[in-house]
Parts: C-alpha cells; sequence; structure tokens
C-alpha cells in the first residue's frame, strides 16, 4: 500500500474555516474549525491572537472568571433548572473540574487528556462561544461612555418634547408646527444578559453591531401623524438622512408606493376647491388608512407578520470630553505655584499626551414610529415584546446546542 505523502498536512483544508472566512458563516455555527488546536501551547498561541496572554496571570483569571459565568449562564436560561422552557440536560461533571481555560478548548477539539463522550466535547465548544459572545459584550470600548451618549441622543428628542396645560403630549417646535402624540418612549439601557441573547441569535456577533441599545418610540394617534413626525424630525435636524443606516429601515406600517400614487389627485382637488385644512387632514387621513401594507415577513424571524411599525436606524455623532483632564489641569495649576516641591516637579513632568481631552465617535440609535391603534395590536399576542423575547431566547438556545440537539436526536420545536 502507498505511503501518504508527508506534504498532504499542508494541503489539507478545514472547510468550516472557508465557510466563516468566505462565505459568511457564522462561527457560532460551526463545530470544528478549532481543531488545528491540540495541546496548550498551541491553545495559548491562539489565544494571544485573539487578545489575550494566558501567561499572564491577570488575563487568565479574567478568562477563567468569564469562563464561570458562561456556565451560570447556560444554566440560567438554556436549561431547565433555570428556564423552564429549557433544555431537559445538566452541565457535564467534567467541566466543573477544569482549572486552567486551556483545558476546556482541548475538550473542544477532542485533544482532552481525559477521556470524553461525543457530547461533553460539543458542550465544550458550547461553553466556549458563549464566552466568546460574553467576551465581545464587555469589551465594546463605548460602553464606559455610555451614559453621555443616552443624553446627547435623548436630548434631541427632549428638546421638541411638550405637553400642554391639560396635560397632553405634542411634538412642537419653535415655528408652531404641532403633532399630537399618544406618546412618547425612550428604551432603557439593554441588560447585560439580554445583549448577550441577542448576539446569540444574531449572525454578526459583535456588539457593536447591536443598533438598538438606545431608541424612542412615538405613537400617535393616526397614520398619518406618524409620516408628520418623520418630516418633523428630518426639518429640525433630529435625524439626519445622511446618518441613516439604509439596511436598517423597515415600513410595515403604510404602504408609500401605493399613497404616493393616489395623494395627487387628493392635492389637486384640494386647491381646486380651496378645501379648508381640517377637511384636507381628514381625507388625507382617510386615504393614508386604505394604504395598508399586504402583510409580509420581517427581516427579523422573530418579528410577528402582524407587526406595524416604521423603523429606522440613525447615528448621532457623540462627543465626550474626559472630566478627568478638567480636574488634572486644575492640580497642575496649584503646582506651578510651588515648582520647588518634588511633587510638583513631578507632576508637571508627566506626559498627559496620551489621555484623550475630547472623544467623538458616531453611535447608532433606534426609532419606531407607529400609530395609537397599531400600537395596541403590537403590543398583544404574538406580536408582543414577551413573545418577541422568548422566541429569541429559543433560537439562541437551538443554535447553540445544536449539534448536541441533533446529535441525541432530541426534539425541539
Amino acid at each position: 500500500m502507498a505511503q501518504r505523502p508527508s506534504y498532504l498536512a499542508d494541503y489539507g483544508f478545514n472547510w468550516e474555516t472557508f465557510d466563516v472566512v468566505c462565505s459568511g458563516k457564522s462561527s457560532l455555527d460551526a463545530t470544528n474549525y478549532l481543531t488545528e488546536l491540540s495541546d496548550k501551547d498551541q491553545v495559548a498561541e491562539f489565544l494571544y491572537g485573539y487578545g489575550f496572554d494566558i501567561s499572564d496571570p491577570v488575563e487568565s483569571a479574567e478568562l477563567f472568571g468569564i469562563f464561570q459565568e458562561a456556565m451560570q449562564f447556560i444554566k440560567r436560561y438554556f436549561l431547565i433548572e433555570g428556564n423552564p422552557e429549557g433544555l431537559d440536560m445538566r452541565v457535564p461533571n467534567y467541566l466543573y473540574s477544569i482549572t486552567n481555560i486551556s483545558e476546556l478548548f482541548l475538550a473542544a477539539t477532542g485533544y482532552s487528556s481525559v477521556k470524553l463522550k461525543t457530547d461533553e466535547q460539543l458542550w465544550a465548544g458550547v461553553v466556549l462561544k458563549v464566552m466568546h459572545t460574553l467576551l465581545h459584550t464587555d469589551k465594546d470600548l463605548r460602553y464606559r461612555y455610555f451614559s453621555t451618549i443616552q443624553q446627547q441622543i435623548f436630548d434631541r428628542f427632549y428638546k421638541f418634547i411638550h405637553r400642554d396645560e391639560e396635560n397632553r403630549l405634542f411634538l412642537k417646535n419653535d415655528s408652531g408646527t404641532s403633532i399630537p402624540l399618544y406618546d412618547f418612549q425612550t428604551k432603557a439601557k439593554k441588560t447585560r444578559d439580554s445583549i448577550v441573547i441577542k448576539l446569540l441569535h444574531k449572525q454578526e456577533n459583535v456588539a457593536e453591531e447591536l443598533f438598538d441599545r438606545i431608541g424612542v418610540r412615538i405613537i400617535t394617534y393616526n397614520k398619518l401623524d406618524a409620516l408628520r413626525v418623520i418630516k418633523f424630525l428630518h426639518r429640525n435636524h433630529v435625524t439626519i438622512i445622511n446618518n441613516i443606516k439604509p439596511s436598517r429601515s423597515q415600513n410595515s406600517l403604510v404602504d408609500l408606493k401605493m399613497l404616493r400614487t393616489r395623494i395627487f389627485s387628493l392635492y389637486k382637488e384640494s386647491i381646486r376647491n380651496d378645501m379648508p385644512e381640517d377637511v384636507f387632514y381628514q381625507r388625507l387621513n382617510a386615504l393614508i388608512e386604505d394604504c395598508s401594507p399586504i402583510k409580509k415577513s420581517h427581516d427579523n424571524r422573530h418579528t410577528s407578520e402582524e407587526y406595524r411599525a416604521i423603523h429606522f436606524t440613525g447615528r448621532q455623532l457623540i462627543k465626550y470630553r474626559n472630566p478627568f483632564m478638567a480636574s488634572f489641569n486644575e492640580v497642575r495649576k496649584q503646582a506651578l505655584k510651588d515648582r520647588e516641591d518634588p511633587l510638583s516637579q513631578s507632576l508637571l513632568q508627566l506626559d498627559t499626551s496620551p489621555i484623550s481631552r475630547d472623544v467623538r465617535f458616531f453611535y447608532p440609535f433606534e426609532v419606531q414610529l407607529t400609530d395609537y391603534e397599531s400600537h395596541l395590536k403590537n403590543t398583544q399576542g404574538e406580536a408582543s415584546h414577551d413573545e418577541y423575547k422568548k422566541a429569541q431566547l429559543k433560537s439562541a438556545m437551538k443554535r447553540i446546542f445544536r449539534p448536541i440537539i441533533e446529535l441525541n436526536n432530541i426534539k425541539f420545536d
């Protein structure tokens, strides 16, 4: 029998690696892309490329802490012991005996010093994927500026939100434009766990790709006013058209193509008959109600076909001024008064150039527009937020545990 040429080792390909690099597959959906890691040195090299030097006790301890947190996260959300709708499984005992993060990688790649069953090996891969997602959530640099981001984005909207003597809500500017609102809501900061769950079911498993950490919901009394709000936000520079992310825009509220072909006849009639504004408003509102879109599936597979709203994602240039520099400059002024003091001399010699005084970056925010009737339907039944979150969690669970579910022929709807 002919011997296998030694050079073939240089030409063997891991096809999952190609799928991730070339074909848009997520590493969360891969199972064998780490198989080249066969010993602790190779694991250390991989982690160094990832960004962690595990020869550093601090970085090694951080990774091990993330490992422990991933285990708790899995039990809390994906297993029946923490979630009644979770999988009827238990974390394998061997995972609790791991004391070095390299052991987890070698268990996932099949090179563990301990003999493991196939599903136990797959469990190691599950934990690694959750660890990866936790790390991306924590290492979003902009997260430290969140309170500043939130304030600057919301302030643009609050500037035009008014209430009258009867506590009625309006979107209003100094030029006299006024749009009655049923409600104006701001999205509270997402919890860390909800961010992780969302990332676990997204194709783009990167924290920077979450566009709805900050958002507003504007509910008008009818669909006409929802369209007027868009015009208002644009005219008053609350949202800048150039900074809208086109791929994130969705409309299931009004068939704009139909409206566009039918509205001009109403314009002509209003001119010909000198139509009063209140009559025109009622006629246009009726026309828009008649231009309801047909049922269609949303880009987000967890969104009900009954959901009716306009969504878009804008970006705002955030300006952050480092409060440390203001305090430091005050201390420096005091040091200048006593240059002979050794402490003052050391302070004055400090190089503060690496410390950023001002940070400027674009940050996304989501705007949701709907009318009162649609809002009631959106918050009931299949379109409700609770149902949406359940579907999202179930999707993440199925995605992460897919290899184990398929291996054991587990029925999972």
